[in-house]
């Protein structure tokens, strides 16, 4: 052992060092009265011969120094920080006693002289960066050599390279060069091609179209275009974004889960929060359930997309309470603060919707549930008299028999386009579709005589284009409809309240009385394409279609009165608390209290009259928090399915009949809801910035 130390000690020190290391060594081994091979062998004297061999050549003043490493076992002592002027640290190898030795780094020091080529010193003095008073670049140390700060100076500032010294301390001493300079972080090119990339893919993920865009589309498109306005030299730096089918997928699926951790975190710090939920097949045969979520954060009532998940087995009420029940424990949201449940199902309903409410209620006991008021609305405008019920059923045949056969729609656009038609084509009618009723009517009415020249005589509805009362039936219901989809228009959209919906709902039925009234009198103003028709014709509406008409609109009114029941508002409040001068029956008397402070503050009052409802109660929680929380959790449920509807629409549009196999979630959380993705905090998550990863 004593002769493999020196035999490693002759490599790296002269003779009079070996000796003198020889010789402290043997003195330290007859101070512990052991031999020196039995001391090297104890391992917990090893760490102490270590350090004393350390020191030892520490003592030489020479710049290396070398750490011992036995055989059988590797060691590892921790050797302690020295100044600049002392030893550097050393490397060794596990697989054998071979000791390496590793030069300490080079530090040039900065001369007064360099200010001639413009530079200046930046940092620590002893180990400076050069600064360029110029162009304020910083440079790293190994650039302090005259010839590189010359050849900066000269192809940089090729106009001030012939200045003297006294030009740059001139320079250097101006007010604007006194400011303590800052140094500008920039991301290194693999960072800035990863940032890149999750942009690219988020707005693929936005337009809902294949993941292969990127690579085949996007990267050729955009190097073209910065060839033409840069040159090549840039243009080479976009192949290191990383488009391929596999890495779009991968940062889609890293921008919705940062969706989903914000989203997570402000269900956990709201006071109270809604959902709205619906079931519905895929292209794939999978059924998915889209389940929303509205809450209050900074002051807004928010509507975001909860989960989309597929039900792999049976899609029972069962099963869709537990898939909802196992987001919300993995994420630890507490049921509580659920306020109410809206979905497609109503209470007399026995569905599996309808179950898994009944579940959701259970585990959160103070939830309320609601029926979507458009689903009602579309019940209730279901129901007319015989005679237009008859009209309407005649209609459709005609449309699908033309539809239905794509030769004859093809005869059917060249005969309109020669007639110099509005329209060259009909529509579909589906009862799916509320709003495609008034559509399909109001353009058949339009082409009516364009399908009287096209039709049939064999046909046996031909005859029907010719009937002037069957066509004043057919133009009343192209009016009626009309107004219908407007008010159901009306209704739909984000943030819609309660409150909203039976507002169109009070006005629908109160014109609803005005225009039987109209009938009665004879006066069709209110009915344009009625009215125009009736112009056209020059003749009278028959007393049986009148009576058919106001028929039908009372029992129209009747069916809405049933659907929509006028019950007493307690939380008329709400609406507008300004109005309110006796104590409401569901505020107590510390609320009501609080009512009167919020109403009778002048600067309140200004902010109702410019801010949404939504917005006025939650910008109220810091200042008034009892009364405008009460206001918030009146506020929180959903009126109507308008989100889900919407959702299973883009997910149709993004998993189509060529992409069965994707997995439309990731997509349908970054789509529908209104969280940014923070892709700078997602990039800092990767501990590899490499463009491939």
């Amino acid at each position: 052992m004593i002769a493999h130390l020196l035999c490693i000690l002759s490599y790296n020190f002269n003779t009079f060092v070996i000796l003198n290391v020889y010789s402290k060594l043997t003195m330290f081994c007859t101070t512990n009265t052991l031999p020196m091979d039995l001391l090297l062998k104890q391992g917990s004297l090893k760490q102490e011969v270590e350090s004393f061999c350390y020191q030892i050549v520490s003592e030489s003043n020479d710049q290396k120094v070398g750490i011992l490493q036995d055989e059988d076992e590797q060691l590892q002592p921790s050797v302690s920080k020295k100044s600049e002027g002392e030893l550097s640290r050393v490397k060794f190898m596990s697989s054998s006693n071979k000791i390496t030795f590793s030069k300490k780094p080079k530090r040039r020091k900065y001369d007064e002289s360099y200010l001639s080529f413009g530079f200046t010193y930046f940092g620590n003095r002893d180990a400076p960066h050069a600064q360029c008073v110029l162009c304020k670049k910083i440079l790293s140390n190994s650039s302090l050599a005259p010839s590189k700060l010359r050849r900066h100076l000269e192809t940089k500032h090729a106009a001030y390279k012939d200045k003297d010294i006294s030009f740059f301390k001139q320079h250097l001493d101006s007010p604007e060069n006194n400011k303590p300079p800052t140094p500008k972080i920039v991301n290194t090119d693999n960072e800035s091609a990863t940032e890149a990339s999750y942009n690219v893919s988020y707005h693929i993920a936005l337009s809902g179209e294949a993941h292969t865009i990127g690579e085949l589309l996007i990267k050729p498109c955009a190097k073209d275009v910065v060839m033409r306005m840069f040159d090549e030299q840039y243009s080479k730096k976009i192949d290191a974004v990383q488009l391929s089918n596999s890495t779009v997928a991968r940062r889609i699926k890293d921008l919705a889960a940062d969706i989903e951790e914000e989203l997570v975190c402000r269900l956990k710090i709201c006071d109270g929060f809604s959902l709205q939920l619906d079931e519905s097949a895929d292209v794939s045969g999978l059924a998915v359930l889209l389940v929303f979520v509205r809450y209050r954060f900074n002051k807004s009532i928010e509507e975001d997309l909860l989960l989309c998940e597929s039900l792999q087995s049976n899609a029972t009420g069962e099963e869709i309470f537990n898939c909802i029940n196992g987001f919300m424990q993995r994420h630890e949201i507490e049921w509580e603060k659920c306020v109410d449940v809206c979905s497609d199902a109503s209470r007399a309903m026995d569905g599996k919707i309808a179950e898994a409410v009944t579940l959701i209620k259970y585990v959160a006991p103070e939830s309320t549930s609601s029926h979507c008021l458009l689903y009602r609305h579309a019940l209730a405008v279901k129901i007319m008299p015989t005679t237009l019920k008859n009209v309407l059923d005649q209609a459709v045949q005609i449309i699908n028999y033309i539809k239905a056969r794509p030769h004859q729609s093809r005869l059917l656009k060249i005969l309109c386009e020669e007639m110099g038609a509005q329209h060259t084509a009909l529509l579909l009618n589906t009862e799916v579709r509320w709003l495609s009723r008034g559509k399909v009517l109001v353009r058949l009415f339009e082409l009516r005589r364009e399908l009287l020249v096209f039709m049939d005589s064999a046909f046996r509805l031909s005859d029907c284009l010719t009937n002037s009362s069957w066509l004043l039936k057919l133009a009343y219901l192209a009016d009626i409809f009309t107004k219908l989809n407007e008010v159901n228009l009306s209704m739909q959209g984000k943030n819609v309240t309660v409150f909203t919906v039976f507002d169109k709902m009070s006005s629908l039925l109160r014109k609803l009385e005005f225009w039987a009234s109209s009938v009665e009198e004879e006066n069709f103003d209110c009915f344009p394409t009625l009215s125009d028709f009736l112009t056209e014709i020059n003749s009278t509406v028959d007393k049986d279609i009148c009576s058919a008409i106001v028929q039908h609109l009372r029992g129209l009114r009747s069916t809405l009165l049933k659907y929509f029941p006028v019950t007493n508002d307690n939380n008329a409040w709400v609406r507008n608390p300004f109005t309110v001068t006796v104590k409401p029956a569901s505020l107590v008397a510390r609320d009501y209290e609080s009512l009167i402070d919020l109403t009778s503050d002048s600067q309140v009052k200004q902010n109702f009259s410019e801010l949404s409802l939504n917005d006025f109660w939650s910008s109220l929680i810091q200042e008034y928090p009892s009364i405008a929380r009460r206001a918030v959790r009146v506020l929180l449920p959903f009126a109507t399915m308008h989100l889900c509807e919407t959702g299973f629409s883009y997910y149709a549009a993004t998993k189509t009949k060529y992409r069965k196999r994707l997995d439309a979630a990731p997509h349908m959380r970054i789509r529908l809801s209104n969280i940014t993705p923070n892709i700078k905090r997602i990039c800092d998550k990767k501990t590899q910035k490499h463009c491939s990863h």
